[in-house]
């Protein structure tokens, strides 16, 4: 009788466990859905709101600063408040946010919005790498990375289906906006379980050291620096290649932008297959074997001019990134120490953020003082310094 009832609460356990595995699965997808959708709604965005394309930079820069802003703070915000308090309050606030920018009769509230929406996103992304670093396996942290990409291939399709059947942008805001605030209801029912379905592994979520003693550590500040590298890279390889390819090397525009494709599929792809083998390899082989993978096809699309090379390249270099993300969120406390790995997580994701503006904003730079070829160069170069801070990172870690 007795072995019965232990079976029956082992059960139990487990299916609340992979509820709460599910929901961090809905909410990785919810964080990419937005970015693709911008994307796509933003001509007809700014023709209804009677602003010019280059308006989009200012949207974005107050996107930022609110996800920034929490970000850095989300290892005290979740001592304070929980992770499924923290989370259902977040998906509403990207909820409300996404149905405002449908129902904003005006251009400026567009900006307040945006800072409401970049808080929430970037709260639930530091959030919920934090929880699934300290209590999931690294095959599970890997697959929620690559279902932020099926978040972000998704919103480009609802918002290209509405568009092209003659529907205003304003519904697909609206359909993404009511997703989040069904998501928000799921937190808020399962918020007492968060903390007691899943046991720590790795750190502990709620943080117990404050901020200031977690930036007094040299190891926080190199992973910061590499955060921020890796996701320039990342992107900067997203945004250029095609450009390179088609105004620097005279690539048909239809197959250059398949090439940007194959990228992008290899980097969602390739974090699904580094899930698969993650029981097999360790997170240190994976971020081994991604890093000199991502430098190699750099090397082959920056610096060969050749067809294969440039496609072989991108199809090699997002396929290398792929694990690159997940394994160093994984792998935080071992650099930094249980006590100190919840804040760090929060700096980590919020130097990313910085690093996907900033350092594509250089290449864009090289590319107006020298020629579109210097784009190649420029993305090896990324590459090479990021190779160098790994390097120093993982001695250090090992020191």
């Amino acid at each position: 009788m007795v072995e019965s009832e232990s079976a029956g609460a082992a059960t139990s356990r487990d299916v609340q466990r992979l509820v709460l595995v599910g929901l961090m699965f809905a909410g990785f997808i919810s964080l990419g859905l937005p970015d693709g959708l911008l994307g796509v709604a933003w001509p007809s965005m700014a023709a209804s709101r009677g602003v010019g394309l280059d308006a989009l930079g200012s949207l974005l820069i107050a996107f930022s600063a609110g996800f920034l802003a929490v970000s850095v703070l989300s290892g005290r915000l979740l001592a304070r408040l929980g992770v499924g308090v923290l989370l259902a309050s977040c998906c509403l606030a990207t909820a409300l946010s996404l149905i405002g920018f449908a129902l904003a009769p005006a251009w400026w509230m567009l900006f307040p919005l945006a800072v409401l929406l970049g808080a929430g996103g970037g709260a639930i992304d530091a959030g919920l790498n934090n929880y699934a670093a300290a209590t999931t396996t690294p095959r599970v942290l890997t697959w929620l990375h690559a279902c932020y990409g099926l978040g972000a291939t998704a919103g480009p399709m609802i918002m290209t289906s509405l568009l092209s059947g003659g529907r205003p942008w304003q519904l697909g805001y609206l359909i993404v906006g009511c997703g989040q605030l069904a998501l928000a209801l799921c937190f808020f029912l399962t918020r007492g379980r968060w903390a007691a379905a899943a046991p720590v592994t790795t750190h502990d979520v709620r943080s117990q050291v404050g901020l200031r003693a977690t930036l007094s550590l040299p190891a926080v500040w190199l992973g910061v620096a590499l955060f921020a590298l890796y996701t320039g890279l990342e992107v900067s390889a997203g945004q250029w290649t095609y450009t390179l390819f088609t105004v620097g090397r005279g690539i048909e525009p239809a197959t250059a932008g398949q090439w940007v494709g194959f990228y992008w599929a290899g980097l969602t792809v390739g974090r699904f297959v580094a899930g698969a083998v993650a029981g097999r390899l360790t997170p240190r082989a994976l971020l081994w074997i991604g890093s000199l993978g991502a430098v190699a096809g750099a090397t082959l699309l920056g610096l060969v001019a050749a067809p294969w090379a440039s496609v072989t390249g991108m199809v090699l270099m997002g396929a290398s990134l792929a694990p690159i993300f997940p394994a160093l969120i994984g792998t935080t406390a071992e650099r930094v120490g249980r006590l100190h790995a919840g804040n760090a997580i929060g700096l980590q994701v919020a130097s990313a953020n910085i690093g996907a503006a900033l350092i594509p904003w250089g290449v864009g730079r090289a590319v107006t003082g020298l020629s579109v070829a210097a784009i190649g160069p420029a993305i090896v170069v990324v590459a090479l310094a990021y190779l160098a801070l790994f390097v120093a990172a993982m001695r250090a870690r090992a020191s």
